[in-house]
C-alpha cells in the first residue's frame, strides 16, 4: 500500500504572534515527521508543511487544539502544493505585508517556568527584574510595528549576549524565538534616583527603592508599560502623604500584594473574601485590579467611605522582586498628576512626578505603547471590566457584518477610549483617560497613531459624539476625515447589543449615566431605547432636573439636591448666603442647565443624606451611596415605588425627596429604599414593555451600571419576571466603551442608508 505525500500551505490569522506559536509549529511538525517553514507575515502566520496526509490531518487539528496559551489561532485559507521533496522544517525570516490581519501580542506575566528560575540561586537569571521566555513577558508594551520580531520592538538596542543566543536559536530551549529575551549580561537594567544618590546597579537599585518604602517615602516605579506610585500601605502618614501630593483626597487606592502560598493569594486572603472568578482573575495572565470585598476600616485612608478595594498581584519579575523583598502589600496608583493620562517615558516621570515622589526607580527598557492597570468589579454575578489596559487591550472584537470603509471611533470626553474598524473587526483601545489637558490630547493622538500602525490600516472616516464641546473635535476637523456623529446614549446602548452576536431582535434598552448630549440638545443621562442598532427609539427618560453652575454641579453634589428641593418646593438643607444666592440664580434660570441623569440623582440622594455635600473624583457621591446602601437589609417598598409624571415613560423623581429627607429612618435604609425604587422602576417599564412589543430582553449600560447593587436587584427581579438581563462582558458599561458602540451605530446607520 502506498504512503500518500502531500504538501499543503495554510495562512492563520488571530493572536499567533507574541504566543510562542512558531515554536510550538516547529517542534510539531518535527513531532509529525513533516518538513517544510512557517514565518510572521504582517500579522497573520504562514505555514507550508509536506508528508503523510494522515500527519498533516493531526498537524491542522493540534495547531488550534494544543495552541499555546494566550494564542487564539484561525486557519483562514488551506491549500495544496506541489510536492518538494523537503527533509526538514525551519523558521522563516519574517515578512511585513498584510498587517491588517493581526491580533496584537498582549503583555503577559511570567509563566511558572520564569517565576521558578526568578527565585532559583543557581540559574543564571535568578533575581533578574526582566526574566521571560516565548511564553510570557511583554509584548504589546514594546512593539513598534509588525511583525512582532525584535529588530521591530524596544529591545532591538539590546543585543543578545552569546547564552541567549543559543537559547534563542535551540529548538529545544523553552526560549526558542523569545523576541523580549535578556539577561543580566545582556539585557535592561535598573537605575533609582533620589534627591541623595543615584544606583545602578540593579540589587543595589532594587535595595535602595525598598529602603525608601520601609522609611515611609513615596516611590515611582517604571513598570511593564507606564509608571507607578507606591507606598507602604500599612503607613498611614505614607498614604496621608502620597493623597496630599497628589490631591487625591478621596479617590480610592489599589493595593498590590506578595504571591505566597501554593497559588499566590495568602497574603490576601486574610483580609478579603475571594470568589473562585476573582481568584482567577488575579492569577491570570494580565495581572489585572480586582475589586474585593473586605472591612476597609482595618486599612485606613485605602477607600474611603467604601466596602470593597482594589488588590492585584505582582505583574511583572520587577515588581514580584520588589514585593518579596518588602514583605507586605503597597499602594500601587498611576503615575500622573491629577486629570494628566499616566507617563511612561523617564523624563516624563522626572518632570510630572516631582514633588510627588521621592525617589525613582528606572529602567532603560523604553515603553513604546502606555497602558493603565485594567480594573474588574463583581457585578450581577460576574467579573465585569470598567477599565481596560495593560495585558488585556488593545480588545479584540467582531463585527456582525463586514464595515464599508475602515473606521476610527472617537469615544467620550472621560474615560476616554478608540476604536478602529476594518473588515468584520474592530479592536478597542486601552485606557487612555479624560481629555481634559493638553497632554491628554497629545496621549489621545499617540494612540490613533499607534493603533493605525500597527495594524496597518488608515482611517477613511471618523465616528464622532453628538456634543459639539469634546476636546477632541479640534483634532477631528483637521483631520480632513469625513465625520459622522452618533448620539451619547445610543452608543452606549449599541456598545451592549453589539456584545450579542446572536441578537437579532429588538430590546428594551436603559441608559443611564452622567451626562450625555441628546437629540433635542439637552443633557440626557437617564434614558430608555426600544430597538436595536440604527433604529433606536427613544422611549423616555428620568424627568429633567436642575444643574446649578454647570459644570460645578458635577464637582458639587449639594447643589443638585438643593435645587431638587426647591423644584419640589420642599425646603432645603442648605440656608447660607451662597445656598441663597445660587437659588436666585436658579430662578431666573442662569446657568442652570436641566438634565434628565441618574447619574446626578445619585449625587443629590448622596448630598440628602449628608454623605457626599462635595467631591473630590468622578462617582464619588454615588460610589458611597452604594457602599451605605449596601449595609442595609432588604425593605419593604414605600409607595412612591414607581411614580411617573403624566408624560408617558417620563419618571418623576420628586416623591423620592420626601423619603430621602425622612430622618425617621437610618440613612442607610433610605439609601437602600433609593436603590430599590430605581429597580422598582426599570421593572415595571420592562413588563410594560412586554405586554406592548414583546420585550424580553433588557440591557443596561453607562456608568450608573458600575453599581453592583442595582444591577443585583434588577437580575432577580427581572428573572424573576422570565425576563433576561442583558449586562457587559467584554467592555465597559461606562464611557469607555462608546467608542465600540460609535461603530456599531455607525455600521447600523450606513448599512440602512445604502439599503
Amino acid at each position: 500500500m502506498s504512503v500518500q505525500i502531500i504538501r499543503q500551505c495554510l495562512q492563520l490569522s488571530g493572536r499567533v504572534q507574541g504566543v510562542g506559536f512558531r515554536p510550538f509549529v516547529y517542534r510539531l511538525a518535527r513531532e509529525l515527521g513533516l518538513a517544510g517553514w512557517v514565518r510572521n507575515q504582517g500579522g497573520a502566520l504562514r505555514i507550508e508543511v509536506e508528508g503523510r496526509i494522515e500527519s498533516i490531518e493531526a498537524f491542522c487539528l493540534a495547531l488550534i487544539a494544543q495552541a499555546p496559551a494566550g494564542a487564539c489561532p484561525r486557519i483562514e485559507r488551506a491549500e495544496t502544493r506541489a510536492c518538494l521533496g523537503e527533509q526538514a522544517f525551519v523558521i522563516l525570516p519574517s515578512l511585513s505585508d498584510r498587517a491588517g490581519m493581526a491580533d496584537l501580542p498582549l503583555d503577559s506575566y511570567l509563566c511558572s517556568a520564569c517565576c521558578q528560575e526568578l527565585f532559583d540561586p543557581g540559574n543564571r537569571r535568578y533575581r533578574y527584574p526582566f526574566i521571560n521566555c516565548s511564553h510570557c513577558g511583554p509584548r504589546y508594551s514594546l512593539l513598534d510595528q509588525l511583525p512582532y520580531d525584535r529588530a521591530n520592538t524596544s529591545m532591538q538596542g539590546f543585543p543578545m549576549c552569546p547564552a541567549c543566543t543559543r537559547e534563542y536559536q535551540d529548538p529545544r530551549d523553552r526560549r526558542f524565538h523569545a523576541e523580549p529575551i535578556a539577561c543580566p549580561d545582556c539585557g535592561p537594567t535598573l537605575r533609582y534616583r533620589d534627591e541623595h544618590q543615584i544606583v545602578e546597579d540593579n540589587e543595589a537599585a532594587l535595595a535602595a527603592a525598598i529602603a525608601l518604602l520601609r522609611q515611609g517615602g513615596i516611590l515611582a516605579l517604571k513598570g511593564v508599560a507606564a509608571y507607578q506610585l507606591l507606598c507602604d500601605a500599612h503607613n498611614a502618614e505614607a498614604v496621608a502623604r502620597l493623597r496630599q501630593r497628589k490631591q487625591r483626597p478621596d479617590k480610592p487606592l489599589a493595593l498590590m500584594y506578595p504571591e505566597y502560598g501554593k497559588d499566590g493569594l495568602d497574603a490576601l486572603r486574610g483580609a478579603f473574601s475571594l470568589s473562585t472568578e476573582q481568584a482567577e482573575r488575579l492569577r491570570s495572565t494580565a495581572r489585572p485590579i480586582v475589586l474585593c470585598d473586605t472591612d476597609t476600616s482595618q486599612l485606613p485612608g485605602i477607600a474611603p467611605g467604601l466596602n470593597a478595594i482594589g488588590v492585584m498581584l505582582p505583574g511583572s519579575p520587577l515588581h514580584a522582586l520588589l514585593l518579596t523583598d518588602f514583605g507586605g502589600p503597597l499602594v500601587a496608583t498611576s503615575g500622573n498628576r491629577r486629570g494628566e493620562p499616566v507617563v511612561y517615558r523617564e523624563d516624563q516621570a522626572e518632570a510630572a512626578l516631582l514633588g510627588i515622589a521621592d525617589g525613582f526607580l528606572h529602567h532603560n527598557r523604553p515603553i513604546r505603547q502606555r497602558a493603565d492597570d485594567p480594573v474588574y468589579r463583581p457585578i450581577a454575578g460576574r467579573l465585569r471590566p470598567l477599565r481596560m489596559g495593560r495585558g488585556d487591550a488593545p480588545v479584540e472584537l467582531r463585527l456582525p457584518r463586514p464595515i464599508p470603509q475602515p473606521t476610527l471611533a472617537l469615544g467620550g470626553q472621560m474615560k476616554n477610549t478608540v476604536a478602529l474598524a476594518w473588515e468584520d473587526r474592530c479592536v478597542l483601545s486601552p485606557h487612555i483617560g479624560d481629555l481634559d489637558s493638553p497632554r491628554a490630547l497629545q496621549e489621545f493622538q499617540a494612540s490613533i497613531a499607534a493603533l493605525q500602525r500597527l495594524y496597518g490600516i488608515e482611517a477613511e472616516q471618523l465616528v464622532v459624539d453628538a456634543h459639539p464641546g469634546y476636546g477632541y473635535w479640534p483634532w477631528a476637523r483637521q483631520s480632513g476625515l469625513p465625520i459622522h456623529t452618533v448620539l451619547h446614549h445610543h452608543a452606549h446602548a449599541s456598545a451592549l447589543y453589539g456584545e450579542y452576536p446572536a441578537l437579532t431582535q429588538p430590546i428594551l434598552v436603559f441608559t443611564w449615566d452622567g451626562t450625555g448630549y441628546g437629540e433635542d440638545g439637552a443633557l440626557w443621562g437617564g434614558e430608555a431605547f426600544l430597538g436595536q442598532p440604527g433604529q433606536w427609539q427613544h422611549l423616555g427618560q428620568m424627568r429633567p432636573l436642575a444643574l446649578p453652575g454647570a459644570e460645578q454641579a458635577l464637582r458639587e453634589p449639594w447643589r443638585v439636591a438643593a435645587a431638587l428641593c426647591w423644584q419640589a418646593g420642599l425646603p432645603s438643607p442648605w440656608q447660607d448666603d451662597t445656598a441663597r444666592m445660587l437659588q436666585q440664580a436658579w430662578r431666573q434660570g442662569i446657568n442652570c442647565p436641566r438634565s434628565s441623569s441618574v447619574g446626578r440623582l445619585f449625587d443629590a440622594a448622596s448630598a440628602l443624606l449628608g454623605l457626599c455635600h462635595h467631591g473630590s473624583f468622578e462617582g464619588q457621591a454615588a460610589m458611597w451611596l452604594e457602599a451605605l446602601a449596601e449595609t442595609a437589609p432588604h425593605l419593604p417598598q414605600p409607595a412612591w415605588a414607581s411614580p411617573e409624571t403624566d408624560t408617558p415613560w417620563q419618571w418623576d423623581w420628586q416623591p423620592l425627596l420626601i423619603n430621602l429627607l425622612d430622618s425617621q429612618q437610618s440613612p442607610a435604609a433610605r439609601a437602600r429604599q433609593f436603590h430599590q425604587a430605581l429597580a422598582g422602576y426599570i421593572l415595571q417599564k420592562a413588563l410594560e414593555a412586554r405586554a406592548s412589543h414583546g420585550i424580553r430582553q433588557v440591557g443596561l449600560s453607562g456608568g450608573v451600571f458600575q453599581n453592583r447593587l442595582l444591577c443585583q436587584m434588577l437580575q432577580q427581579g427581572l428573572t424573576a419576571q422570565g425576563i433576561e438581563v442583558l449586562f457587559h462582558q467584554q467592555v465597559p458599561c461606562n464611557d469607555a466603551g462608546l467608542a465600540w458602540g460609535q461603530i456599531i451605530q455607525s455600521l447600523h446607520q450606513s448599512t440602512a442608508q445604502t439599503g
